[in-house]
This record gives C-alpha cells, sequence and structure tokens, in this order.
C-alpha cells in the first residue's frame, strides 16, 4: 500500500524537461514541457514521437528511443533517477535521446573444421585462424576465398598488415613459436608465405601492428614481447634451412625467409594475452600475470603499469575515448584510463556475465559502445554510459554452443564476428 501511495504521488508530481538530441533527424524545438515525474522511459518514447509526428508533415515511422539524464541512461521512472542522482527536481532538467540500438542479428556463418581461435577483418577482407594449423582468407559477403596451410600448431593470432591496390600483406602467429608474414594477390589469390619469425620460445598468443604497417608486436606464453619488421623485404632475414622445411613449413620455391625480433621487451612474470599497438607508438600489453603494461615501442622502455586482482585475457582500446576495456578471470569487465592523473584510473566495472570473459573489442565508430565474449556462451553489447547500480547491457546473444573465445578485431558499421 504505502509502495502503490508513493507511485500515485510521484505520478501526480510535474517535472519541466528540454528535450535535445546529437541526432539532427530527430531534432524536436527546444521548448520545456510538463511531465509527471512518475514517467518511465517506454512512455518517454511514445511522447517523443507524437511530438516528432506533430513536426512532422509527410507520415511519421514510430522510432524506439533511448533517454539519458546527466549522460546516463533512464531505466527507472524519472523521478528515481533524479533522486539517486541528487539532482534539483526545480529547475528545467535537460533529457538527451537517441534511438535505441537494434538487437544484433546473425547475417552469415563462415565454417571451419575446427576451432576458430583467431580473426581480423579490414575493408573488406576477413582473416580467420583455425585449431586445424589453417588461415582462411573470406569476403565479407561469406565468400571463402582461400585456404592457407603453413603452420604446424594451431594458429593463434591473425592481422592484416596492409591492403594496397591488388597486393595484400598479413601476419599469423602460432602454438609452433613462429610468426609468418604472407603476402597475396587480389586478383589471382595467390598467396606466398615471404618471411618466418623465430624468437619465442614457447606458443605465441597475439599479434599486432603499428599504424604505419612497418612493425608488429607480439606476445607468448614464454612471457616475452617481441618486436618484428612487417615489411616484406628481406634486410635482417636470412634464408631458411633444409631443416627448417623439413618441420613442415609451407614455403614457396626457397623464397621465404627466416626472421629474428627486433627486440625483446621482458617484463611480465606469464603469459601475455594481449597487444594493442596505439597511434603515439606505445604498445599496451595484459597478461595471466594480473597486469596491463604500457611499453615505449621506440626505446623499448616500459613506461607504466596498471595491476588487477585476476590474470586478464584480452585487452581494446577505443580509438575515439581512448579508454581501455579488458576481459579477466573475475567475470568482471574493467574500463581504464591510463590517462588519469587523478583518482582511480579505474573509470567503470560492467558484470553481467557469469563466466570468465575472455575477449572485449571496442567500436570504430560508436564511442560509448562495445561488445563482450566469454565462457558462459553469450555474446553481449554494451554502452557504457549506465547506473553505477545496475550496468546497462543493450543486448544478449546466446546463440552458442561453445564459449566465445575471440571477437573479429574490428567493429564498425554495427558489425562484428567471433569465433
Amino acid at each position: 500500500m504505502a509502495a502503490l501511495k508513493r507511485s500515485m504521488i510521484n505520478d501526480e508530481c510535474q517535472i519541466q524537461v528540454r528535450f535535445v538530441t546529437k541526432q539532427e533527424k530527430y531534432a524536436l524545438p527546444e521548448t520545456p514541457f510538463t511531465i509527471p515525474s512518475g514517467i518511465k522511459a517506454d512512455s518517454l518514447s511514445v511522447l517523443v514521437n507524437n511530438l516528432l509526428r506533430e513536426t512532422h508533415e509527410s507520415g511519421w515511422d514510430e522510432v524506439d528511443f533511448d533517454f539519458l539524464i546527466c549522460g546516463e541512461f533512464v531505466r527507472l521512472p524519472v523521478f528515481e533517477h533524479l533522486k539517486l542522482k541528487d539532482i534539483n527536481t526545480e529547475v528545467t532538467i535537460e533529457v538527451e535521446y537517441l534511438e535505441r540500438f537494434p538487437a544484433p542479428e546473425p547475417e552469415d556463418s563462415l565454417n571451419h573444421d575446427d576451432w576458430v581461435s583467431a580473426s581480423h577483418c579490414f575493408k573488406e577482407w576477413i582473416l580467420t585462424g583455425c585449431y586445424d594449423n589453417t588461415l582462411h582468407i573470406w569476403k565479407t559477403d561469406g565468400t571463402h576465398k582461400s585456404t592457407i596451410p603453413g603452420h604446424c600448431g594451431p594458429i593463434k593470432g591473425v592481422r592484416w598488415i596492409e591492403i594496397t591496390g591488388s597486393s595484400a600483406t598479413f601476419a599469423s602467429v602460432s602454438h609452433d613459436q613462429t610468426v609468418m608474414l604472407w603476402k597475396m594477390n587480389l586478383e589471382t589469390y595467390a598467396i606466398e608465405c615471404v618471411h618466418i619469425g623465430r624468437g619465442h620460445e614457447r606458443s605465441i598468443e597475439c599479434v599486432d601492428v603499428d599504424k604505419n604497417a612497418s612493425f608488429l608486436a607480439t606476445g607468448g606464453w614464454d612471457n616475452m614481447l617481441k618486436i618484428w619488421a612487417a615489411t616484406s623485404d628481406s634486410n635482417s632475414s636470412n634464408e631458411i634451412d633444409d631443416s627448417e622445411k623439413e618441420k613442415g613449413y609451407s614455403v614457396s620455391s626457397g623464397k621465404s625467409l627466416r626472421r629474428t625480433p627486433l627486440m625483446t621487451l621482458p617484463g611480465h612474470k606469464e603469459a601475455v594475452s594481449s597487444v594493442v599497438w596505439t597511434e603515439n607508438n606505445e604498445i599496451f600489453s595484459s597478461s595471466w600475470d594480473h597486469t596491463i603494461k604500457l611499453w615505449d615501442a621506440e626505446l623499448g622502455g616500459l613506461k607504466s603499469e596498471i595491476v588487477g586482482n585476476k590474470s586478464f585475457f584480452c585487452i581494446s582500446r577505443s580509438p575515439l575515448n581512448k579508454t581501455l576495456v579488458t576481459a579477466s578471470a573475475d567475470r568482471h569487465i574493467r574500463m581504464y584510463d591510463a590517462r588519469s592523473q587523478e583518482g582511480s584510473i579505474v573509470k567503470a566495472t560492467f558484470t553481467s556475465h557469469i563466466g570468465w570473459v575472455s575477449t572485449v573489442c571496442w567500436s570504430a565508430t560508436h564511442e560509448r559502445l562495445f561488445v563482450s565474449g566469454g565462457h558462459d556462451n553469450i555474446l553481449k553489447l554494451w554502452d557504457s554510459r549506465r547506473q553505477s547500480e545496475s550496468p546497462f547491457v543493450r543486448h544478449d546473444w546466446t546463440r552458442r554452443q561453445n564459449s566465445v573465445r575471440r571477437l573479429v578485431k574490428s567493429f564498425s558499421n554495427d558489425k562484428w564476428g567471433y569465433g
């Protein structure tokens, strides 16, 4: 009865709001409106649609909207949201609205013969790696273009380096402790391995490339971070010998050259799980040793370190807001700002997965959106603007029979892939 009474009081109270949006096609006149304080987001959406219908001469198609007050999504009755955030209700409150992001739908399935352990998308090309030791080239329309043997162990990381004109270069790393640099003719789909990099003493787990497509960074189970030349010239390379060919590597007429790392960066105490090369020529590396390290790629020195309470399995850095999101063994996703000079560098914690979070990826086009996958077999699409007490998950996608191990390292144009 008391709850009903409070609800009636809240509905009777009125507050003044001004609706604003950054999406110009949905803009309304900046006229204050009086609304019931107990109104919820769905009713606000109906109200905004009615106002837009009045301002459009032609027919208006219904649009679902989300609403933010003080930068956080409204998931409670407005009065409760304002009370929770200690916002003065005696003034006109600015309410931002935006089109609700639609639920993701599967577009295609790129089938492999074994676990898909690595993937990367660049332009209209998709590169995948598999536990059957093979690489695969696909177009984004789902067309399979090539199967590439070469490694003698499961593939753990792949990366497009450069696509120019009719040629492309890409890299792959594997349990067989090698980095392979490949060259492909985009017209004939002729592919050759031009370099085999050896230097890691255990399985290589991850790879990334710098913004100039000149260098690669790799991390592995030998706890080392290594930097390699990513160009296909023969400097600092030697022709592979017959003993190396006998190990099972698929090479092209003696053209493949053995390459050694340009730099080795020791520091981690356990396996390096993920690397990210920034536009500032810095490298973030995450590890099972509960740390994220920031390195100066030019000087080879350690610049800073973030210490967590569990192993980190994956990190992703937003090209738009420059923050990191991390996947770890404690089921939480954390957002870090390594630039922060005051207060905690942990800017937000997102909790919804019920198993280890194994992979995360920021959107390249939406500043607030990222996706995550975990050992609970669920993909989640997140918006970083959320209420402190209840992190906002836009969508869950549970059409999985096995854990989500890898996301395509390109979340753009509102699309992503996973394996």
